[in-house]
């Protein structure tokens, strides 16, 4: 790039004058499993969404003033109709939402892998209820929908159109989904494996197509390129990949997997990217999964973003801001009196839910375990939430006790099927006892066994960037015993595979058939201090 165009732009976008002060915020923006996000703005408000995989429900909405502080204000799939997720495996369902608001509609187009292929919904109320889905015959992942202002309505994927790899591009009936024209293949990016998440975008005259590559791991990049006419040909931007941590200057960084990104101009006339990387913990394993990050970028006098203006996005970012506006942050506990569910918490995959109540007795989760256990690809009875910090402290008390030796109830950190940990009340001969078992692909340990008295018991994970701990007391006891630690790298996703995060929950199984009796969960603290 020419030294002098960037010295010219960045001078632009920091003012050399010093009347823009700096302002320092963290990254990621919304951490823990929050991957492929995707950003709109209506007015000085601003709305993103991720994928969700196996989870339901599906396609957590957040909001946001200042594009730092987010709050989640719904879901976009909260019904079965719209989220079937019927023999999903792990890592299926829902891929990479993208969400865009035109004439006062709110729309998300994702892909369904295991349930339909591409779809989108509809909402004037993005914190409200979505419509039922518009399937769209385009193959592929990662769609995106494109308004021109000629009225003309686009979806792209990465479809391989024309047997060719990369990007495809049709123009579709925005009512019904039917496609208008054919699918074209528009552009097969740098040379980089698994081009996807495509958006493309107007500014001054010219149409940007901006995908990653890669694959979204180590050598995930984020590439641009840029065409008069929407159908092509696509000049790529000289300097690409324009956000990468797969060169000298990122592979000491803790932030690694840049990539699958979305643009935004602010309203007050400064551009940002959110895009998704991940966090390595304990050594070249991350078992958050991947979050969602922000960085500010400029346009240099070639008209190319120029991110950062630097070759690395940090943890800590030093740069102009919009006005900064905290949001509401969930409490510590959460004791279930509502008689909804938090948004913080999910199912696997649709959930049976005659397995779960809140209104049985007032105050309580009750989970009624089916015949699923953890270790299948199905619905169990388990309820949890999003890992999202390194070091923290989950805890629940909980009252069972188990009529049958495979009656059992507890607490789990759970990658997939495979790969979890699980503290949990069970029954030998006429004792109950409490139990820490590891699952870690086809091995399967009770690493400790210990009998419980009567009495409700207060199970506790404890976890570091390394290592989980998992220990209870009674009620009425002053201390936790812990029953033992596993390292975190077995669940990471470099040892379980798949695209998720960590979940912390609650769950009861009758590991074969339905439990003869209930567990009831009276709270649920997670904790970062």
């Amino acid at each position: 790039m020419n030294f002098k165009k960037l010295l010219f732009s960045a001078m632009l976008f920091f003012g050399v004058t010093g009347i823009y002060s700096q302002t320092t915020y963290r990254n990621p923006v919304i951490p823990g499993f929050n991957p492929d996000p995707s950003v709109c703005r209506v007015g000085e408000d601003y709305y993103l969404v991720t994928s969700t995989f196996e989870f339901f429900p599906g396609v957590p909405v957040y909001h946001s003033k200042d594009l730092v502080h987010w709050e989640q204000i719904g879901y976009c799939l909260t019904r079965k109709s719209q989220l079937p997720l019927d023999n999903c495996w792990s890592s299926g369902g829902i891929y990479a939402p993208t969400i865009r608001y035109n004439n006062g509609v709110f729309y998300m187009v994702t892909t369904n892998v295991t349930g339909g292929g591409n779809f989108y919904v509809t909402t004037t109320n993005p914190s409200g209820e979505w419509s039922e889905p518009i399937w769209v015959k385009q193959g592929g992942i990662d769609p995106t929908l494109f308004f021109d202002d000629n009225n003309k309505i686009y979806l792209t994927s990465n479809d391989n159109a024309e047997g060719k790899t990369g990007i495809a591009l049709s123009e579709i009936d925005i009512k019904t989904g039917k496609l208008i024209t054919q699918i074209k293949h528009i552009w097969g990016g740098t040379g980089g494996r698994y081009p996807e998440a495509p958006h493309i975008y107007k500014i001054n005259g010219w149409y940007y197509l901006m995908i990653a590559e890669g694959g979204t791991e180590y050598g995930h990049m984020e590439t641009i390129a840029r065409s008069k006419n929407i159908w092509g040909p696509y000049e790529s931007n000289p300097d690409n990949p324009i956000l990468t941590h797969r060169a000298l200057s990122g592979q000491n960084q803790q932030i690694q997997g840049t990539g699958h990104a979305d643009m935004i101009q602010a309203h007050d006339g400064s551009w940002w990217l959110v895009f998704l990387a991940f966090r390595k913990a304990g050594g070249d394993f991350h078992q958050l999964g991947r979050e969602t990050f922000l960085t500010p970028f400029i346009w240099n006098t070639d008209g190319w973003p120029v991110v950062s203006p630097g070759d690395t996005v940090g943890l800590i970012v030093k740069t102009k801001t919009l006005p900064l506006i905290s949001m509401p942050v969930l409490p510590i506990r959460d004791d279930f009196k509502d008689t909804k569910l938090g948004l913080q918490w999910n199912f696997l995959r649709n959930p049976d839910n005659s397995a779960w109540s809140l209104t049985e007795k007032s105050g309580t989760l009750r989970l009624k375990g089916n015949a699923i256990t953890l270790s299948q690809s199905a619905s169990p009875a388990f309820i949890g939430r999003r890992q999202q910090h390194f070091n923290f402290t989950a805890t629940t008390k909980v009252s069972f006790n188990p009529v049958k030796s495979s009656d059992e109830a507890g607490i789990t950190a759970f990658s997939n099927e495979k790969h979890h940990y699980d503290l949990f009340i069970t029954k030998e001969g006429n004792k109950r006892f409490l139990k820490f078992r590891v699952k870690i692909g086809n091995m399967e340990h009770i690493v400790k066994k210990i009998e419980l008295t009567e009495g409700e018991t207060i199970l506790r994970i404890l976890g570091t960037a390394e290592w989980y701990s998992f220990g209870f007391k009674a009620e009425n006891s002053p201390n936790f015993i812990e029953l033992g630690k596993m390292e975190t790298k077995y669940l990471s996703s470099e040892v379980a595979g798949g695209f998720t995060g960590v979940y912390l929950g609650m769950y009861s199984t009758g590991n074969g058939e339905k439990c003869k009796t209930f567990a009831d969960f009276d709270w649920f603290d997670y904790d970062t201090n």
